[in-house]
């Protein structure tokens, strides 16, 4: 996975974004995704490129037992530990690629906007099951194929500048995207909508929701954000590792 967080340009860009400095408030996809969270009482939960830790802190203040929050970023983790630091919640720099644990580790897991960063999509389901106990749920956030397939990630525009549409081009051809993000470019990772789904189905687990986040009517008064809903810009999932002897 591309590092880009620990750029100190890149990091103060970052910051100045409203999810950086609103949260979750300032989270267009939240209300959709929290619409889909389970039940966090008592659980154990894992949160993969945990970024500021914001959903860290929501697991550990709706009742989780203990919260993993894991990002290669020291830059983000430093930041996750002085906005949402808890008690029970450990913050560990580690990447998505290299995390390992015991099988039946965690009840939840969650993911918010990295899995498009990660080459072996695959490989983290696999591992995301092994680490879950019966019944555990799969949470996450990504960015939309239709958003991805492109590549440069931006409008076509007409003459005066204004928007035209939302190119989407080689959406079945899958792989590394050169995108720009705050101005940078970023390596990303571009799948098909069959690929994520799938690819949980093969790995084991069961699909409880699929969503196309769009903004909340509270924000479509934010400059451009009228525009979000033109295209999909994000995918939000929710899988289940069936209990022992469940059909």
């Amino acid at each position: 996975m591309e590092n880009k967080y620990d750029d100190p340009v890149f990091f103060e860009r970052y910051g100045q974004m409203a999810r950086s400095k609103e949260g979750l408030a300032g989270a267009g996809e939240w209300e959709t995704l929290r619409a889909i969270l389970p039940d966090f009482s008592g659980k154990r939960v894992l949160d993969l490129g945990c970024g500021y830790g914001w959903h860290c802190a929501w697991a550990a203040d709706h009742g989780a037992a203990s919260v993993l929050g894991i990002d290669c970023s020291r830059k983000m983790l430093e930041a996750a530990k002085e906005k949402n630091g808890r008690a029970g919640v450990e913050y560990r720099r580690l990447s998505i690629e290299e995390a390992a644990f015991p099988t039946g580790s965690f009840d939840v897991a969650l993911s918010s906007l990295a899995l498009h960063y990660v080459e072996d999509l695959d490989s983290v389901y696999r591992r995301v099951y092994q680490w879950l106990s019966p019944g555990g749920v799969f949470v996450f956030t990504a960015e939309h194929p239709v958003f991805t397939a492109q590549g440069p990630q931006d409008w076509d525009y007409d003459k005066e500048g204004r928007i035209r549409h939302f190119p989407v081009d080689s959406y079945f051809l899958e792989g590394g995207r050169q995108a720009v993000f705050l101005g940078e470019a970023v390596r990303k990772y571009h799948r098909t909508l069959t690929t994520y789904l799938e690819g949980l189905l093969g790995s084991g687990f069961s699909l409880l929701h699929v969503q196309e986040p769009q903004p909340p009517a509270s924000m479509l008064g934010i400059p451009g954000m009228k525009d979000e809903l033109r295209r999909p810009m994000m995918l939000a999932v929710s899988a289940w590792k069936p209990e022992r002897g469940s059909a």
